[in-house]
């Protein structure tokens, strides 16, 4: 399976294992733990390098980066999002309706947008899910 197809609507896909095709998620992004490479998105979310070694520091714990986000909020493809949460492997963030969450596994970092029309809940829900199952199968 490849990395797109962890974002694509593929029927043939456990639901845990698609992030777009639940329905839960209307984009997304997997990018490198290391924050310097997009392994896949959807069509149209774009996250700028800046945006990915922003989110590298915040869930690496650096302090600062914990800080200005919990200040500051959170930029993804350009948007602004206050930060709801932060926990150990994920970022959870608002605007307005949409919504974000960032999740942690040992070898990427998935990156979830849900809009008015989705559950926070179930986006999130969703979006760990993935990480679970990838950190699993040794991702």
């Amino acid at each position: 399976m490849s990395w797109q197809g962890r974002l694509a609507d593929l029927g043939s896909l456990p639901r845990n294992n698609s992030l777009v095709g639940t329905g839960h998620i209307d984009k997304a992004a997997i990018i490198s733990v290391a924050g310097d490479s997009v392994w896949a998105a959807t069509s149209g979310f774009t996250v700028s390098p800046d945006e990915m070694k922003n989110l590298v520091s915040v869930l690496s714990g650096n302090s600062a980066a914990v800080d200005k986000a919990h200040a500051d909020g959170i930029h993804i493809g350009g948007d602004r999002y206050v930060v709801a949460r932060i926990e150990d492997r994920s970022i959870y963030g608002r605007q307005g309706r949409n919504g974000i969450c960032v999740a942690k596994t040992k070898q990427a970092i998935i990156i979830a947008h849900h809009g008015e029309a989705q559950v926070a809940g179930n986006a999130t829900q969703t979006t760990e899910a993935l990480a679970d199952y990838l950190i699993k199968a040794g991702y």
